[in-house]
């Protein structure tokens, strides 16, 4: 609802003048969408349908959220402590006063001038990021959704005042955020479930909840040690874990279908790369029945969706890595 009032005009978030302008300000765009391209190639060629001002204002927030996901997810991750997302989120707080502190910071401080974005999404992503620091299991939906929220929903958020409305629209527009957040939760758990391997073996994880994995009779370690044929010497998928994946499936299809309904709701320019990343998204769904729910040995893959977005992450549990951002 604040980024609804802020997008109405009410309540924004907007701070002081920005410092930085001219060359050195379109220099900072130029490197946001050299980013966006290098880690996100078809959803930046989506990107070209939209206006100028749009593309760069949607690339200058790509680049704050892969920074943002590449301090728990990226390469020093492990030196990370709760301290550096503590300042992260003090710089973010300065960037939104335009008082950035860097030339990325600052584009991300230009667009916030330029457009009716709030605050709180992207506070909210850094709580996310806390959460990867800190927890590696999710009792509940619930709790799932909570984090799905904070690490996908948020740009769906950050996004929807860029991309913009549909002229002739005159109705209220919780609907259209409604969509834009129920995207970004299928995008998530899309990349959770398409995941579930990766995040198991290489950071113990276990994203799926522990509760549904309960009512199917399966065990954590199960989990982690895997539930495909060559895991447990079957000559197939075990049948608890394709009827556990076929329920978590028909989930995040049923948050899919909830998105449709906002995706025509959105300005024309920026409808193109919104309906190619649900649509390709929700492929990846596809992929994995069609690997007889193997999301441990293999991934399942969608070969035109490399770098794709709209609303919502693109790559796997919580990061921006081909969008964590492929």
């Amino acid at each position: 609802m604040r980024c609804i009032e802020a997008h109405q005009g009410r309540n924004t978030s907007l701070g002081g003048a920005l410092k930085w302008s001219g060359a050195v300000l379109d220099q900072a765009y130029e490197k946001c969408g050299q980013v966006t391209s290098e880690y996100a190639k078809t959803f930046y060629l989506g990107t070209q349908l939209m206006t100028p001002a749009q593309a760069k204002a949607v690339w200058a927030v790509y680049v704050w959220c892969r920074r943002t996901d590449e301090l728990v997810d990226g390469p020093n991750a492990s030196k990370i402590t709760p301290k550096a997302l503590d300042r992260w989120e003090e710089r973010l707080e300065a960037l939104f006063d335009g008082k950035p502190y860097d030339e990325l910071d600052a584009a991300l401080s230009d667009t916030i001038q330029r457009f009716p974005l709030h605050i709180q999404p992207f506070r909210d992503m850094i709580e996310g990021m806390r959460m990867d620091l800190v927890k590696s299991r999710y009792e509940t939906f619930d709790e799932l959704y909570e984090y799905c929220y904070r690490v996908a929903g948020t740009v769906a958020l950050m996004t929807t005042p860029i991309m913009g409305i549909e002229p002739t629209y005159k109705g209220p527009l919780e609907p259209v955020y409604r969509a834009a957040l129920a995207l970004g939760t299928a995008n998530q758990l899309t990349n959770i479930l398409r995941d579930v391997g990766e995040d198991g073996y290489q950071r113990n994880r276990i994203y799926v909840p522990m509760e549904d994995l309960d009512k199917f009779g399966i065990s954590e370690e199960e989990v982690l040690v895997g539930l495909n044929a060559s895991s447990t010497g079957k000559s197939r998928t075990d049948e608890r874990w394709r009827r556990f994946m076929t329920f978590q499936i028909d989930r995040a299809r049923q948050c899919f279908m909830d998105a449709e309904a906002g995706v025509d709701l959105l300005d024309p320019k920026a409808r193109w790369p919104v309906w190619s990343a649900l649509i390709l998204y929700r492929q990846i769904l596809d992929a994995v029945e069609k690997n007889d729910y193997d999301n441990f040995s293999k991934r399942a893959y969608v070969p035109k969706l490399a770098g794709s977005q709209g609303w919502g992450h693109e790559d796997g549990s919580g990061s921006f890595s081909a969008w964590r951002c492929p």
